[in-house]
């Protein structure tokens, strides 16, 4: 799926156009509460207004984001909050079940391949309309693929899912027809927003056209994009006429937090109905708030480190300043040795996720990896030493790890300025690659987007959420998503090409044995987990919590035990019931803490609230 986001997940956004960023101030007392002032405020905080009522009656579902948009081009958009909009306002022709993720229908409502699996033919549904009253057709699937294929600039954001079509034709309204070079195992899921061909064909710079300048924008998903103010809001309305029918809110809001102590203040005051991305701290107090509830659940995104391998374009051209010595293997693995996993999920995340280790999260059993215990790089600060030391990188007399050049090995790592988890585990960082006598600067910054993209660093954090089907996160990691030229923006995430790496991302792309596919995609994460450039540290669980009196019914995805925020389609937002006025729907949920106590109670719980709050992540995955 996933901030290029830098290339698409955890920088914040991603390429060399216009960003879009949303950001919007926190109100006093929630900035004095951060900064650690103690202010006076009531002892009865505002009752929430159901379903975040506006003065014209209308029931608004509001939604904290924290990470900046990118486009609200769906061939542009990378970023975890983009791509989560595209999929509530464009159709894909397909979709995956909430229940299992399995496919469903979409914009098509079957699909038959040829006997070579060359051929593919989809039936378009004849219920679709797009929100300007035009009948949407195959021949806007049509012209939407035909477009990614002739220019590569809308080939940006999924370029991956057209790079193998031959052709493509609507020989009728119902019917689109796929002809492929060779066969193609992502077939049923090509995560591509079909887009209003009588709208698009306008369009002259697919780089630069961000799609922000006039709305309401045309869409056919269950909603429809109404208003977007740059550093504050996106607005969406339901679309009436959605096949599925139409969602129950009448106005879904998406406003922008850069503190998530703010958003989670927000939270219980009833200004917003729906936080993502909750601390420990935050998820523990917000579990005995009154009318909220914790959603607590595994995650479809991992946590990672990730080395500059020395950037690079297509064409061949190297660019930036990435430190020399992290290009030796060696190098890595012994950083990596001094790396360990089990503090950063017991410290740091505090439980909230699982110790990472191959590049796709347990969630998706199919793909999951795991090295073996020969392979497996273990927590070792001592054969981290060693590894160092037999490859040549000893300590001078200042106890200074020195690189072939003589010089001390001193690196930077990329850090978002609002995760708390990049600034906790960089301090970690520094002590453990300090007592190998590596020097380590954590620059953290409230964009790390330019630096990223221009191959100015030497390490950084990095993170992805990941769909069912794998296709997309293995494909940033191809030579074939690095810039064309050092002044362009690929889909790569980290500059990554490696041609055993590229032979069984093609071999994986045609095949439609899954347990054979799958085996293929478990040997590119182990040559990935080799390689050396990519550490994944953890699988962060999804924390999040909205409120019951304003939503009475919610669907994650999985159903079972699963995630709201980003998910693989738009059942969350769509699926949403508000609340029966002036009651809450979770009979579970505690008693308030702020109700009818005095000032001084009051005041004593609010800060001891805030004090178990840290701020939380600003920059989250991209899809």
């Amino acid at each position: 799926m996933v901030l290029r986001v830098l290339p698409r997940i955890q920088r914040q956004p991603a390429r060399q156009r216009p960003r879009l960023r949303l950001l919007l101030a926190s109100g006093a007392a929630a900035a004095a509460l951060v900064a650690g002032t103690v202010i006076p405020f009531s002892p009865v905080l505002p009752a929430p207004q159901q379903a975040q009522a506006a003065d014209d009656g209308k029931k608004v579902l509001t939604v904290a984001v924290s990470q900046s948009v990118d486009s609200l081009s769906p061939f542009l958009a990378q970023t975890l909050v983009s791509t989560s909009i595209m999929r509530l306002s464009y159709e894909y022709l397909t979709n995956y079940d909430a229940k299992d993720a399995h496919t469903i229908p979409g914009f098509a409502t079957a699909w038959k391949p040829s006997a070579d699996k060359l051929t593919w033919t989809f039936t378009i549904r004849d219920d679709s309309t797009w929100s300007d009253g035009k009948k949407a057709t195959a021949e806007d699937a049509a012209w939407t693929f035909n477009k990614m294929m002739t220019d590569e600039n809308a080939a940006t954001a999924n370029g991956n899912f057209t790079a193998n079509f031959k052709k493509v034709t609507a020989p009728d309204p119902a019917t689109l027809v796929i002809e492929l070079k060779k066969p193609q195992a992502t077939m049923t899921a090509l995560d591509v927003p079909i887009v209003p061909k009588h709208i698009w064909e306008k369009v002259g710079d697919f780089s630069k056209f961000n799609n922000d300048k006039t709305f309401p924008l045309v869409g056919n998903g269950p909603f429809v994009i109404t208003d977007f103010k740059v550093d504050q809001y996106i607005k969406l309305k339901p679309n009436k006429d959605f096949w599925r029918g139409a969602p129950k809110f009448d106005e879904l809001l998406f406003k922008y937090y850069k503190d998530g102590d703010a958003a989670v203040a927000a939270l219980q005051k009833g200004e917003v109905s729906f936080v993502s991305n909750l601390t420990p701290a935050q998820a523990a107090a917000l579990k005995s708030a009154d009318n909220i509830k914790v959603n607590d659940a595994p995650g479809r995104r991992f946590y990672a480190l990730a080395t500059n391998p020395g950037a690079k374009s297509k064409d061949g051209k190297k660019f930036g300043n990435g430190h020399p010595a992290l290009l030796d293997p060696a190098v890595r693995k012994a950083l990596f040795q001094a790396v360990d996993r089990k503090t950063v999920i017991d410290k740091v995340f505090q439980g909230h996720a699982v110790e990472g280790q191959g590049y796709i999260p347990p969630r998706f059993g199919t793909y999951f990896w795991q090295p073996s215990d020969t392979q497996k790089i273990a927590y070792d600060p001592a054969k981290a030493a060693e590894t160092l030391d037999q490859a040549g990188y000893k300590k001078n007399g200042s106890g200074k790890r020195v690189g072939k050049d003589g010089k001390p090995l001193d690196f930077r790592i990329l850090c978002h300025a609002t995760d708390p988890n990049d600034k906790a585990i960089g301090k970690y960082l520094q002590e453990w690659w300090g007592q190998l006598g590596i020097g380590l600067k954590v620059e953290c910054l409230d964009s790390v987007s330019d630096p990223w993209l221009a191959g100015d660093y030497d390490l950084a954090f990095d993170g992805w959420s990941v769909n069912p089907d794998p296709d997309y996160v293995l494909s940033i990691h191809t030579c074939g998503a690095l810039p064309a030229t050092p002044k362009d923006s690929g889909a790569t995430d980290n500059f990554i090409c490696d041609k055993q790496f590229d032979d069984l991302y093609a071999q994986q792309a045609a095949e439609y044995d899954t347990a054979k596919r799958a085996d293929l995609v478990k040997q590119m994460e182990s040559r990935l987990y080799d390689t050396g450039y990519m550490n994944v540290m953890a699988y962060p669980n999804a924390v999040e919590a909205y409120r019951t009196d304003q939503i009475k019914s919610i669907k994650t995805m999985p159903e079972a035990a699963g995630n709201l925020w980003g998910q693989d389609g738009y059942w969350s937002w769509w699926s949403a019931v508000p609340a029966a006025d002036g009651s809450s729907s979770d009979s579970s949920s505690s008693t308030g803490v702020f109700i009818g106590i005095g000032a001084a109670v009051v005041l004593a719980a609010a800060l001891g609230l805030f004090v178990m709050m840290r701020r939380r992540s600003t920059a989250e995955d991209r899809e």
